[in-house]
């Protein structure tokens, strides 16, 4: 390597200097060009251009991958030509360059791979050389032009670079060949520019080295191999002396250039120069795939998100998980979850084929210490991945929430696939998602079960059958099946031989308000069973749930009923801040009955008058609550003038059939499901 100083430069007056600190950064190969540029046409050398700007790059280039540190570029002109010298602050010996003297096209030049753009300089530069200084080393070259004798002493690498004879096959390339090659770049607005750059680049190489026939081959880690990204001219010979330089690109990529081209001191550094720029496309291809992978999968993760949460339902949630994860994420799925016994039970499956499915049945049930159950109930033993062989290749993945485990998740690989890690990590994250929606379907299940076995308590399992009264009731729950509704009715003899129809709402839902229910309704089957009259019974259950606090009101309707003269029946109606009920004439006709009184719970003091209304043959008496009137479209309710609309039309109907058309024109008033419960309790008199 030489080692002499820059020798001055004449031209005086006439010369041009410009210098500039850049940092190490990608950007500043481009940003000594311009410099470099910039000062050639200030002194009009327009004509060394393309070289200046090639070696300017190469020598930038090497410092801020080698040095890593800050740069000193300095550009003189003057009327005879132009110096660059570039200079680092790292310590250490420059890159070796070793070039073999070539008086025999039998001798090849053997080129340190790190001295490539050396090369480079060596053979285009008038002069070059290096400067040691105690904070760095620089590189210099020199470029004259063409109608200037060069000086009469050489230097070590001018006489190295005249006694280089021409390439074996072909000239050597020209710095307007090495420019164009080093400028080339991908279309940024094509859809996939990468088989087009590659193209071009290879085409390039090869005329540059004489090559007959070359291809860049380019594995993406797809599981689909090594594929041709670009050729040019003949398929390359079988027993050639093929130039094979591999592309250095990140994992999951693979690739190599391939060129048929004779034996020269330049084709294998042109070859590795042209795989290296295409090397970092590829990266840039690699990381760009890559980061719409992630987006995709976090879209993927998100939907799936969405939909687990949606469904909480426990089979439909299992039945869900493989459509998820099919095919997208492998050619088959299965969930297994953990019964009681912590045996293993085939939840749900899915195959890419569907043709397959019993296959994947019978090979999941098949048992043995290699089978796969053996390995599932290892995964979910061990809460870890665990691969699986055989037939159904692919692995398990434990379903795990909250601490509790529930099963696993079998995915299977495609046959000409393998996951990546971020595949891997995806699968991990939606066993982790669907183990907490089956979780939370299971815990919902029981809520709805508890919800469902509190609210029949709280009702009559069965209404009585009196002579001459009909008893009908319908009752809806709340749209939230897990919610414990405050509306209840009742049926209750009473000591004197009649009949206690009470009909009630407590405020709000869940367990408090069906705590504050079963008290009412409790209280009150105590004190009619005592026989107290009912303006003392709603008095001391007043008093009750003032004392007990808590917030919570009740409005109530309650009638006694018993036959009366005539064949009809004496009804006494006190409603506590209740809804009035609706009379349904046998012959025709509806009205409101009874007087409003004072909801029970909110004050000392109460008053609930009293109405007698007597009842005729076919008459009936409907008593609701107000999920019935409350009923919303909208912003229209049902209310009280459409209910009595709607009762007047069943007239002479038993108290059964006037219950249930009730209830369904109330839920065919609107599609949405109740926001409240809905009661309606008939009373009829059924007297022939």
């Amino acid at each position: 390597m030489s080692a002499e100083a820059e020798p001055a430069m004449d031209g005086g007056s006439d010369e041009h200097v410009r210098r500039v600190r850049l940092p190490a950064d990608r950007r500043t190969p481009a940003a000594a060009r311009a410099l470099v540029r910039s000062v050639l046409a200030e002194a009009d050398l327009d004509e060394l251009a393309n070289e200046a700007l090639l070696l300017t790059t190469e020598l930038a280039t090497n410092a801020v991958e080698h040095a890593r540190t800050e740069l000193d570029i300095e550009v003189a002109a003057d009327g005879t030509g132009l110096t660059v010298t570039v200079t680092d602050f790292a310590s250490g010996p420059v890159e070796e360059l070793v070039v073999g003297v070539r008086n025999d096209a039998s001798e090849i030049t053997e080129v340190a791979e790190r001295g490539r753009g050396l090369l480079l300089v060596d053979h285009f530069a008038s002069r070059w050389g290096t400067t040691y200084l105690p904070t760095g080393k620089g590189v210099w070259f020199r470029l004259d032009r063409p109608d200037v004798v060069p000086p009469t002493r050489a230097t070590a690498a001018e006489s190295r670079t005249a006694a280089l004879p021409a390439e074996v096959g072909g000239s050597t390339p020209s710095a307007a060949a090495m420019s164009e090659l080093m400028q080339t770049t991908p279309d940024p607005y094509a859809d996939d520019p990468l088989p087009e750059f590659a193209t071009d680049l290879l085409a390039r190489l090869a005329e540059m080295v004489g090559a007959a026939g070359g291809v860049v081959r380019l594995d993406r880690g797809d599981g689909q191999g090594m594929q041709a990204l670009a050729r040019f001219g003949r398929q390359p010979r079988e027993g050639n002396d093929l130039l094979r330089v591999p592309l250095a690109v990140h994992r999951p990529y693979a690739g190599e250039l391939e060129l048929d081209a004779a034996p020269s001191a330049y084709a294998r550094p042109l070859a590795v120069l042209a795989a290296e720029r295409l090397s970092l496309h590829l990266e840039n291809d690699r990381l760009r795939r890559a980061d719409i992978r992630r987006s995709t999968w976090l879209t993927f993760l998100a939907e799936a998100s969405e939909l687990l949460a949606q469904s909480l339902d426990v089979e439909l949630t299992m039945a869900l998980i493989p459509q998820l994860v099919v095919p997208r994420l492998g050619q088959w799925c299965a969930v297994h979850t953990t019964d009681e016994w912590g045996r293993l039970r085939l939840a749900a499956s899915s195959h890419a084929d569907e043709a397959m499915l019993p296959q994947l049945h019978r090979v999941l049930q098949e048992t043995g210490p290699d089978s796969i159950q053996a390995r599932l109930r290892e995964a979910s033993r061990s809460a870890a991945q665990v691969p699986l062989s055989g037939p159904m290749e692919g692995f398990a993945v434990p379903l795990i929430a909250r601490g509790q485990r529930l099963g696993t998740l079998a995915v299977g690989r495609h046959q000409r696939h393998r996951h990546d890690p971020d595949e891997v990590s995806v699968l991990e994250d939606v066993a982790r998602r669907a183990a907490l929606a089956i979780e939370n379907a299971r815990i919902h299940a029981e809520r709805r079960r508890v919800a469902q076995t509190l609210q029949k308590s709280l009702l009559p399992p069965v209404l009585p059958v009196v002579e001459g009264i009909g008893f009908a009731a319908e009752y809806v729950p709340t749209g939230d099946e897990a919610e414990v509704g405050g509306d209840f009715y009742d049926v209750v003899p009473l000591p004197d031989g009649r009949w206690l129809v009470v009909v009630g709402d407590v405020s709000g839902k869940g367990v408090q308000a069906a705590a504050v229910t079963g008290l009412v309704r409790d209280v009150i089957r105590v004190l009619v069973g005592d026989g107290k009259p009912l303006p003392e019974v709603l008095v001391r259950l007043n008093e009750t749930l003032v004392d007990r606090g808590g917030g919570r009101y009740c409005t109530l309707a309650l009638a006694a009923v018993g036959p009366g003269e005539d064949r009809q029946l004496d009804v006494s109606l006190h409603l506590a801040g209740h809804d009035r009920p609706v009379l349904l004439r046998g012959g025709g006709g509806t009205a409101f009955v009874g007087r409003g009184g004072t909801a029970l719970g909110l004050l000392d003091s109460i008053a609930t008058p009293t109405a007698e209304i007597p009842l005729g043959p076919g008459d009936a008496l409907i008593f609701y609550t107000d999920g019935v009137t409350e009923r919303r479209r909208g912003r229209e309710l049902f209310g009280t003038d459409r209910l009595r609309e709607s009762a007047a039309p069943l007239a002479g109907y038993s108290a059964d059939v006037v219950a249930a058309r009730l209830r369904a024109t109330a839920i065919g008033f609107s599609v949405e499901p109740p926001r409240d419960d809905i009661a309606v309790l008939v009373l009829r008199n059924d007297s022939l």
